[in-house]
This record gives structure tokens, sequence and C-alpha cells, in this order.
């Protein structure tokens, strides 16, 4: 633990080269920091230990202006304030509607079709699909399984008896094809 004060002595003194030396000595600390810090936020957590460490680091080191600590307990406490602060900011981040605030999470097995009550949206969908199929017809049925059965594409692949990146390949096709014939957006019905 020494060798950490010594090697904090020197960022603080503006040495470049001690930033480097400083990881390998506390990563596994930091790591059991991180995966301590991540026990307590809530399942669906994207965020990994391994990832919220680095980013928690660079914030640490990589600033413009050389950061002091005291000793190594001071530069643990920084660590920790600095994952906390991560964690806050990825959850405000998350509430935003832009990034799904207020959307609620369903996992695909369980998710539901989508029903249109539009009859001119459907006919428009059903005669994007018939142009679709006169060129592609594996593509037009995926869609057609994935669209109206509510299937995953895996799901999909199965049942027509296509490898999976077969099916994905036809899906990102389909999705291209139906978008100009049904002149959307990206954000259209094929989302």
């Amino acid at each position: 633990m020494h060798e950490v004060t010594r090697i904090l002595s020197a960022i603080d003194q503006g040495d470049p080269q001690a930033a480097e030396q400083l990881l390998p000595l506390v990563y596994d600390e930091l790591r059991k920091l991180a995966a301590e810090k991540l026990i307590h936020e809530k399942p669906g957590q994207t965020l990994q230990a391994t990832a919220l460490v680095h980013e928690a680091y660079v914030r640490l080191v990589g600033v413009d202006e050389a950061p002091h600590w005291d000793d190594r307990r001071h530069f643990f406490a920084a660590a920790a304030e600095a994952m906390r602060r991560i964690l806050v900011e990825r959850a405000r981040l998350k509430k935003r509607t832009r990034h799904g605030g207020g959307c609620q999470r369903v996992p695909l097995d369980e998710a539901e079709p989508a029903y249109y009550d539009n009859a001119e949206e459907l006919l428009a969908i059903h005669e994007a699909l018939d142009k679709l199929a006169a060129e592609d017809p594996e593509a037009a049925q995926l869609v057609q399984l994935r669209y109206f059965a509510g299937m995953s594409v895996e799901q999909a692949a199965e049942m027509m008896d296509l490898p999976r990146s077969t099916a994905y390949t036809h899906w990102a096709y389909a999705k291209a094809s139906l978008r100009m014939l049904l002149d959307v957006n990206s954000d259209g019905f094929f989302s």
C-alpha cells in the first residue's frame, strides 16, 4: 500500500507516467468497490463493474488539472464518489423521455404484437407487403410473422427453417424496403 501512496504523490507532483502505474495497483480494489455499488442498483442495469471502474478512473486521473489525494484512503473515497456520480448521471439519463424514460421494459417473449385500428394504414402496409413479396417472398413472410403474429426474428427464423443470420438479413432488407414503399421515417412501423 506504500506504493499506492508513492504513486499518488507522484501524480500530485505532475508525473504523467504515474497515472499509468496506479491503475494496475488499485484495479482489483476499484472493481470490488464498483461491484458493491452496482449490487444496490435496480435490476436491468446495463453498466458493468469494469465499465464503471474505467469511467471513474478516467474522471479521477484524466482531468486537465492534476488531482490531489492525501493518501490511499482519500483516493478510494474520491473513486467511490466518482462512481456514485456516474450512477446518478446514468439514472437521470434513463429518466429522460428520449432515453426510454416513462417506458416500461417488457421481455421480448412477453411482448404483444402491434395492432392498428387505422384501416388506411393497414391497407398501405398490405400493399407494400405485396410489393415486397414480389421481390423477396422470404423477407415478406418474415415480416408477416414479425408484424402480424408478433414473433421475434429468432422465432420467425425457426418457423421458416432459416439460419438466424439469414433471417436478420431478410429483416433488415424488409424494413428498408417497406420504409421506402410506405415513405415513413426511421421511427415508423418497423423499428
